[in-house]
This record gives C-alpha cells, structure tokens and sequence, in this order.
C-alpha cells in the first residue's frame, strides 16, 4: 500500500466518523470540506458546488473566495457538469476555457457527485502545484464526495 493510499484510507475512515448519523447537508459539506483540505497535502481549494436551475452554484468551502456561479460546460467544473465523469487537470493553463478563480492554482480534479443516481453537483479540488492529483485520487474522492448525503455504519 502506498503512503497516498494509506492517507486516502484514514481519511476516508475520519469522513465516515465525522459524518456517522448525520444528515445536514451544509453541514456535512462544510466537515468534510475542511477535513479534505485539512488533510490532503497540497491544496489551496476545496469546493462544493450544487447543480441547480441549470448551473452550477458555490457551496461549502476551504480556500480563497471561489467563483460562485459556473455555466454547464465552461471551466473544469462545468465539463463535469456537461460529461458526467471526472476530470483530472495537471495544468490548468493548458485546459481550454479554464475558470481561474484562484490565480494560484496549476492543477485540478472534479469529481461528480450523484444522489439516487441523478447528477447533483460535483467536489472541486485545486492546488497550486502542477501534476497533483492522479486516478487515486479520483477513486478515493469518488468515494468520499457522496458521504455528505449522510453515514451510517
């Protein structure tokens, strides 16, 4: 087991115990916001943002002040928001139509987020270094993301 993994596999144990038999969703997004950014090395952003009336719309975060409203389709987030799969950015700059909301940000990954199989959002990670996140990330935030909708063991 990698140290990466081994990180992702006690912060995903932290998560379920933070977020066991609650159901607050602001709630769970704003600990789990900050558990992620608290824990994972590297980030300058941690964000959730909601799918609604056809947008994407800021929820909890960690981080500088992030862009509130975000078209389907425009920026990282709204290709997930368009295609419905993560997206894994080692650097921003070169990613056409990149929504730079922090300037300190070089790389990124969003993951979608699905309540009863139904796109609701999706958890945005930056971080000021190029080439951060990989498919253990993705697999690991893929898996803690929905845990804001509630946990029980």
């Amino acid at each position: 087991m990698t140290d990466k993994v081994a990180n992702y596999e006690l912060l995903v144990q932290q998560a379920q115990s933070l977020l066991e038999n609650e159901f607050d969703l602001v709630a769970n997004m704003s600990n789990l916001a900050s558990l992620i950014f608290n824990e994972l090395p590297h980030l300058n952003g941690t964000s959730f943002y909601r799918f609604k009336n056809g947008e994407l719309i800021l929820g909890p975060f960690q981080g500088k002040p992030a862009c509130m409203h975000i078209a389907v389709g425009a920026g990282v987030c709204g290709t997930v928001a368009q295609n419905l799969k993560a997206e894994i950015v080692p650097d921003v700059h070169q990613f056409a139509g990149h929504i730079a909301c922090d300037q300190a940000s070089n790389s990124e990954i969003v993951v979608p987020i699905f309540k009863h199989h139904v796109f609701w959002g999706v958890l945005d990670l930056d971080s000021p270094a190029y080439n951060t996140f990989d498919a253990t990330d993705e697999q690991y935030l893929s898996q803690l993301a929905p845990l804001i909708f509630g946990y029980q063991k």
